[in-house]
């Protein structure tokens, strides 16, 4: 067989095809295919969020070994060595407490740094003071604390098993005071009267001509009250809010046509809705013209 017959023979074998490789996609790359980032920027996300976790632990056990409580005190310090320590105090609202007092729960402060002043401390310690309502502090650098003091409002006297306490609106006792030591002041009597001090204030609102001449009031058996005027008489009234509402006005409306009080009643009793009852003054006796 010749060459150029062998060379056709060759040519005319059908050639066997290459096998190609099947590149096994794992669900990892599928998932980053799918996001809108690219491999490169998902690598630098995990190499910050290392470096994150590094920095978060070692901020952990710089806390827990104490190393950041020495860090701040001695930045702390270094800023009061520049000035900013407290030296001054100045105190506004201060009325009936005694402003010493103030200055001594805030200068405890003094010669210390203005950033390691405690001011929710300092506040706490305040407003263990009956009389204050409210304290508001605050740091005027380079050395002042400023406190703002809101005081309570003294509204009536609650006498209880022999004590005098002056209360604010809200029953709140403020101060305990002597018999000689009374201002001129609505007396509330009776235990837990102080409680009930806000509900008798809206009882005396609906008798607004009244209020003025009444000067105590004393809480019976935990139900009801009993008025004291400063004519002398007593005006008891019946249990529940609405139904003594209800009874004052009345007695009011009566006094205001018929003057009841200043003319020698003692005793005015309302529990009754059906009717009211009086008591006079016993009469006095007649003197023996013979002695």
């Amino acid at each position: 067989m010749t060459a150029t017959r062998k060379h056709r023979q060759a040519r005319g074998k059908p050639r066997k095809q290459a096998r190609r490789k099947v590149r096994q996609v794992s669900i990892f790359d599928k998932i980053l295919r799918a996001m809108p980032v690219t491999e490169a920027q998902v690598q630098k996300g995990l190499t910050w969020g290392l470096v994150g976790v590094f920095i978060l632990g070692a901020f952990s056990v710089a806390h827990y070994s104490g190393i950041n409580d020495r860090i701040r005190t001695e930045v702390a310090a270094a800023i009061g060595k520049a000035g900013f320590e407290v030296k001054r105090v100045e105190v506004t609202g201060v009325n009936r407490i005694d402003e010493l007092k103030v200055y001594e729960i805030t200068l405890a402060q003094k010669d210390r740094s203005m950033l390691l002043v405690d001011i929710d401390e300092v506040r706490k310690d305040l407003m263990a003071n009956g009389w204050i309502k409210d304290a508001r502090i605050s740091r005027r650098l380079p050395d002042t604390l400023v406190v703002d003091i809101i005081e309570r409002e003294p509204v009536a006297v609650w006498q209880n098993q022999g004590q005098l306490s002056l209360i604010d609106k809200t029953g709140f006792p403020l101060e305990n005071i002597t018999r000689e030591e009374i201002p001129d002041l609505p007396v509330i009597v009776g235990k837990k009267a102080n409680l009930k001090f806000t509900q008798l204030d809206e009882l005396l609102d609906v008798a607004p001509a009244l209020r003025p001449m009444v000067t105590g009031a004393t809480w019976i058996g935990n139900r009801r009250w009993d008025l004291e005027f400063d004519s002398g008489e007593t005006l008891a009234l019946p249990e529940g809010e609405e139904t003594a509402s209800a009874a004052l006005l009345n007695f009011a409306r009566m006094d205001g046509v018929n003057r009841l009080l200043g003319r020698g009643v003692v005793h005015f009793d309302l529990r009754d809705a059906e009717r009211a009852y009086l008591r006079m003054p016993p009469k006095a006796q007649a003197e023996d013209p013979e002695t």
